[in-house]
């Protein structure tokens, strides 16, 4: 967390850098999630997103 602050600009705002540090443990989440196996194939989510759509 730390390197990911200190790599900010020095006018990044609070939320800026809260955002960021979100978006990274989102990457990191889906990243887990791969190498577990834990996905959804693009087939499957086709489907899903259709189903939205009715």
């Amino acid at each position: 967390m730390i390197k990911v602050i200190q790599e900010q600009p020095d006018d990044s705002s609070f939320d800026e850098i809260l955002r960021e540090l979100a978006f990274l443990k989102m990457i990191d989440r889906g990243l887990s999630d791969s190498d577990r196996g834990n996905v959804v194939s693009h087939e499957e989510m086709g489907k899903r997103i259709a189903s939205w759509q009715k």
